[in-house]
């Protein structure tokens, strides 16, 4: 029943109005254990079976490009046994699934600063980065020791290094040429963004990218989110009119 009702979902679907982007907060994991009464790093493992099932449906339905906020700079503050397990699960998944990506030609990209992360988790993402390198379909990116304003900032600061060496003028810079700067830089701004778990804030998370995004805000922790939900959600973005200002 459940795969009819996809079907008939997808059927719902204009292939000619996708988000070229979509991004997404996985919020609930914890509280999805918690509520379980199980600790929380199985929260974060079912966490990870969702990944995989969003984006096989973003693979399927064709969106270009998929965003996931993985940790957060501020998600540093939790208990270090948390964090170690998060960064073991991340690089788990990343080996387990290589081939799997491979053979779906999806490129990988990271935007944060990995440069905190432990050798062995830097390892795993050049690794799949290299792998991963040839392939031109889905791009998934996963935002990893990221925030936006830390993003931000550094844009700036490119700015004054290419005033200092004369290859920039304060006329130079407009919203093309500062987008061109962020991690971001080369890809589309995100059409579509999905929070789960009812939580309605961004969270530091592509503040300046989400600037004209369509949000859509569901009450289900992560780890429930489903194929079905994913689908509606673009459904839902295909009923909206954006004008962007205009009339």
């Amino acid at each position: 029943m459940a795969e009819a009702g996809n079907k008939e979902l997808l059927k719902k679907i204009d292939s000619s109005r996708l988000p070229r982007h979509i991004a997404i907060i996985m919020d609930g994991n914890g509280r999805w254990a918690q509520k379980r009464r199980l600790p929380r790093n199985l929260g974060h493992q079912a966490g990870i079976k969702t990944v995989r099932k969003i984006i096989e449906a973003a693979v399927e339905v064709k969106i270009p490009v998929v965003t996931f906020y993985a940790f957060s700079v501020d998600n540093w503050s939790r208990p270090p046994k948390e964090i170690k397990f998060l960064m073991k699960l991340l690089e788990k998944y990343i080996s387990r699934d290589l081939e799997k990506m491979k053979r779906e030609n999806i490129q990988f990209k990271i935007i944060g600063d990995i440069t905190k992360l432990s050798l062995s988790t830097r390892k795993a993402i050049n690794m799949a980065k290299e792998e991963l390198s040839n392939n031109n379909g889905l791009i998934l990116v996963l935002a990893i020791n990221y925030g936006s304003r830390a993003e931000i900032i550094k844009a700036v600061q490119k700015i004054t290094g290419l005033a200092r060496k004369g290859k920039m003028e304060a006329k130079d810079v407009n919203e093309k040429s500062f987008s061109r700067l962020l991690e971001t830089g080369n890809l589309p701004d995100p059409d579509l963004l999905i929070r789960t778990s009812g939580e309605k804030r961004l969270s530091n998370f592509l503040l300046w990218q989400l600037s004209y995004t369509e949000l859509y805000f569901s009450d289900k922790l992560w780890p429930d989110f489903t194929r079905r939900d994913f689908l509606e959600a673009i459904i839902d973005f295909q009923t909206r009119s954006r004008r962007y200002g205009g009339l």
